[in-house]
């Protein structure tokens, strides 16, 4: 099946989808998961969902102190993280 006949039948080979994403590429890293410390936005405010997440965990895990609202998104995440080993959610 040649790029014409897939455009209009609407499939593609396995060749073609493999070249068409990104996700394929074994070297690609740009999309790696990243340390919070390497975040280039990770000294931004925390977000909503951040926020709201934390404080549940902070309060399952009945450690109150770990949720505060002025935390950046870097510090938010590895408090996210903890928790959810604490809790046996990871």
């Amino acid at each position: 099946m040649n790029d014409v006949s897939a455009s209009m039948t609407g499939k593609t080979t396995k060749d073609q989808a493999a070249a068409e994403n990104p996700k394929s590429d074994p070297t690609d890293e740009s999309n790696r998961i990243k340390d919070p410390d390497e975040w280039t936005t990770g000294s931004e405010p925390m977000t909503g969902a951040q926020a709201s997440y934390l404080k549940t965990l902070s309060e399952q895990a009945k450690e109150p102190d770990a949720y505060a609202a002025d935390l950046d998104k870097a510090e938010a995440s590895k408090r996210i993280d903890a928790l959810r080993k604490e809790t046996g959610k990871a």
